[in-house]
């Protein structure tokens, strides 16, 4: 008789077990939508796709990726709730459960892909290097950047980029990536890697900058993606739909367009 309420029990304890571990393990995508809210962390410090303007007297985060998951959110019948920290900190705040999803121009690198799924490509823009145009003659080459100070933003492909496509370079890596460009701006760096559409935007608005004439190769992480925590193919899925009728509709790249513009006009 014992023998039989052990076994009982045990069954019992099992099943209590198994259920607090499906609801731990329930995709995103239901919670987001019972609480008609998704956290989302990003790194406004990258225009045109996130970063800090002033309208209204107030403060506010602008860019193409905050406009394109606004535009999602609103189709998922949600609301937005942003979480502003520094770009090394975004994927981790998503791993570790303090944001649902990351959205800040991220790319899907193999290192990554092992602790997140990643939604299909947004938006793709290929990778240059900026230099300050007193340097022009200088830099005609990769092999001429040898022993030379080149950033990247911490946390970015664009150190690995550094890394792999002008190895003898000496990486700086800077958390911000407009003090990046003040740091080139000024002569204190050879150059910085970033995305060309970034680089536009900078350039832009500070003659003092170009877009050296050296080409780096493209790669799969040019693509720019929504990261989301392993185990969660729902809200993929979700995601991935809002993505292609944005995308198929010209909306995304119209953000960007525009966002560039405000970057150029503004203080930014």
């Amino acid at each position: 008789m014992k023998k039989s309420l052990k076994v009982v029990l045990a069954g019992l304890i099992l099943l209590g077990l198994t259920a607090c571990g499906n609801k731990n393990e329930a995709d995103k995508l239901d919670t987001i939508k019972e609480k008609g809210v998704i956290k989302v962390a990003t790194s406004p410090d990258y225009a045109p796709f996130g970063f800090h303007t002033e309208i209204d007297g107030k403060d506010k985060i602008v860019g193409a990726d905050i406009e394109m998951m606004e535009a999602i959110a609103k189709k998922m019948d949600v609301k937005v709730d942003w979480v502003d920290m520094s770009f090394n900190a975004v994927l981790a705040a998503a791993k570790e459960g303090k944001a649902d999803i990351a959205v800040s121009a991220i790319s899907a690198t193999s290192e990554r892909e092992k602790v997140f799924d990643f939604t299909t490509d947004y938006y793709t823009s290929p990778q240059v290097i900026v230099i300050n145009k007193q340097s022009a003659d200088q830099f005609t080459s990769i092999e001429q950047f040898a022993d030379k100070q080149v950033g990247a933003q911490k946390g970015t492909i664009q150190e690995n980029i550094v890394k792999q496509q002008l190895k003898n370079a000496k990486l700086v890596s800077i958390e911000k990536l407009p003090n990046i460009f003040v740091e080139v701006k000024n002569g204190s760096l050879d150059g910085l890697v970033v995305e060309k559409t970034v680089a536009d935007a900078y350039v832009n608005k500070n003659p003092e900058l170009m877009i050296a004439d050296i080409p780096l190769k493209s790669m799969k992480e040019d693509a720019l993606r929504i990261a989301v925590p392993k185990g969660n193919k729902k809200l993929v899925k979700e995601l991935n739909k809002q993505i292609k009728e944005l995308k198929e509709a010209g909306t995304i790249e119209k953000m960007v367009d525009t966002n560039n513009q405000l970057t150029q006009n503004g203080d930014n």
